[in-house]
């Protein structure tokens, strides 16, 4: 391959040396030919792995019929993509865009524009310590991200931060003011912290006695990642609002806003964007929720994840670890040190791709379609290495 530069990329990230240029499944494959077991698959994006048939199938079949009129026409993949989530989630009304912070940062605008009409102007919305719901500058100001607490101030005003699964925190910071609460189910990047069934019981019952909005952040866990298609079908609950991201589009931008019928109170100039719900993207989430949404994928995926939690609980116990949390195929192993970077930069030496979003968790998010074959290679990587720092 021609030599190629980063001089012109902006370093927003610490990127290796290295350049992917093929994928196919759990594997990727860099310039020189090297592959690389992908437990990352792009943050829990790729949800069918790499270049997955009905990705790439939709995308050649819609690309030559139409890609974009512009979202000022229905279209038959936005059409089609609508009906599936909300007969599948049993919500109303669908928003489509690009990420999962545009999708978040629509449900803020759609959850002040209903406490404008509904609650006198209340606009304020309760999230949680060590969230994660973007980077654009309203979702960073909501994310409770420590090392976010002084960039690009003044950040947006609003958001009431407390302890995640403590309902009298919560309780104790309600006001009229207040219109809605916000949170992930599972809190990925701040170390795959799951949400105690409890404390969503309790959460939705104070929602509904105080008329605040439930916002449901499913970016990183809804589309088969934690077991059921959405993850707050594992709870039992059914939020006002909620939102889906990366594996929507198996590795395309797409994205998705969904609020009940009386929650969906957007008129026409209060959200749009160029490029949302153009036939391209969701014509590959058409294949994508069809695919995953069948019973017996979702069996095989759920046997998938207990396989994959066992092979990481047996090597915490040998490794005399603190042990694995996590839900569904979106797991952590936890650490008694601060050294999952390092074994995170050794793991891809040798070929296998993880990721640490906290100090001592090692996070594991492969593909819906992982094989215990590739659980296995994983486990025998990793274990050479916790051998040679342990």
């Amino acid at each position: 391959m021609e030599e190629l530069s980063p001089r012109s990329v902006m370093q927003t990230a610490v990127r290796p040396p290295m350049i992917m240029v093929s994928g196919e499944g759990s594997w990727l494959v860099d310039s020189n030919g090297k592959r690389y077991l992908d437990f990352v698959q792009g943050w829990a994006v790729n949800c069918l792995g790499h270049c997955a048939p009905v990705v790439v199938d939709a995308l050649a079949r819609q690309s030559r019929l139409l890609i974009n009129p512009s979202p000022a026409f229905y279209n038959v993949g936005m059409l089609e993509l609508a009906n599936l989530i909300t007969h599948y989630s049993e919500l109303d009304r669908v928003f489509f865009c690009n990420t999962g912070a545009e999708a978040n940062e629509g449900a803020i605008k759609l959850a002040r524009k209903w406490g404008q009409i509904h609650k006198n102007g209340a606009f304020q919305i309760i999230t949680f310590d060590n969230s994660f719901h973007g980077r654009t500058l309203a979702t960073m100001s909501a994310s409770g991200k420590a090392q976010w607490t002084t960039l690009f101030e003044p950040k947006v005003p609003g958001f009431i931060k407390v302890p995640f699964n403590r309902i009298e925190a919560v309780e104790s910071v309600i006001t009229d003011q207040c219109v809605a609460i916000m949170l992930e189910l599972v809190q990925g990047e701040g170390g795959v912290i799951p949400a105690d069934p409890e404390f969503i019981d309790q959460l939705q019952q104070l929602a509904k006695s105080r008329s605040l909005l439930l916002i449901i952040d499913e970016v990183q866990t809804g589309v088969g990642r934690t077991g059921p298609l959405f993850c707050f079908q594992r709870y039992g609950i059914q939020p006002d609002i909620f939102t889906l991201g990366k594996g929507l589009g198996g590795g395309v931008p797409l994205a998705a806003l969904v609020a009940s019928e009386s929650v969906a109170v957007f008129a026409p100039g209060d959200q749009g964007g160029t490029y949302n719900g153009n036939p391209l993207m969701t014509a590959v989430g058409v294949g994508v929720l069809k695919t995953v949404a069948d019973p017996k994928f979702l069996e095989l995926s759920h046997a998938m994840s207990i396989y994959l939690v066992q092979t990481l609980q047996t090597m915490s116990d040998r490794f005399g670890l603190s042990g694995t949390r996590g839900m569904g195929l979106l797991q952590a192993l936890i650490l008694n040190s601060d050294d999952a970077s390092t074994i995170v930069s050794v793991a891809m030496e040798r070929g296998l791709l993880l990721n640490a979003p906290q100090p001592n968790i090692i996070r594991f998010m492969p593909s819906l379609v992982v094989s215990k074959e590739e659980i296995d290679l994983m486990a025998e990587i990793l274990s050479k290495i916790l051998s040679d720092i342990f």
